[in-house]
């Protein structure tokens, strides 16, 4: 997986790309929750639940419909967010959907159960740029963590930057 770090970088570069009004500051934050919320199935190893069960890392909170429950929630929420019911629910959705998407950019672990509860397939797109991230925080903020964090900046947060800022510059063109 990418550190929990880079995946708020999809909701930040939505957030510069869509902007205010559409995107409060609460929405934007509840798009971070919703991109990192995922990750804590890592509990599940403390409970005894192992990788590959469907409960287990990348599995149900990875899937296409956890994310959608998120944006439902979020939906709900459009009031105390500060928007309208739709900017919540796609704005969370694609934070919480980005999740399980990068996952499927890395080069470890078993896949993402993206289509669960269709399927418990895990998937891996063909393409594996990213180092996965190791689980302990001791080895994530050493030398393995600082080699993910270096595959992270080139293929999650330079992509993720360049598209914010040509959505943004379009928006204020058509602005103008």
């Amino acid at each position: 997986m990418p550190t929990v770090i880079s995946h708020v970088a999809v909701p930040l570069a939505l957030g510069l790309a869509v902007g205010a009004p559409a995107v409060s500051g609460r929405l934007l934050l509840a798009g971070v929750i919703a991109s990192v919320l995922p990750d804590l199935d890592v509990v599940a190893f403390r409970l005894g639940i192992g990788y590959s069960h469907e409960f287990g890392h990348r599995g149900v909170s990875h899937s296409l419909a956890f994310a959608v429950f998120l944006a439902i929630a979020a939906a709900g929420a459009a009031k105390y967010l500060r928007v309208t019911r739709k900017a919540a629910f796609f704005f969370v959705l694609a934070s919480a959907a980005s999740h399980g998407l990068l996952d499927m950019l890395t080069n470890g672990g078993l896949g993402v159960a993206l289509a669960w509860p269709f399927s418990e397939q895990r998937y891996f797109f063909p393409w594996h740029v990213i180092e996965a991230s190791p689980l302990s925080l001791r080895r994530a903020f050493g030398a393995a963590g600082l080699a993910v964090f270096k595959t992270e900046l080139l293929w999650v947060w330079l992509p993720s930057l360049l598209a914010g800022l040509a959505l943004y510059a379009a928006r204020r063109k058509n602005a103008l």
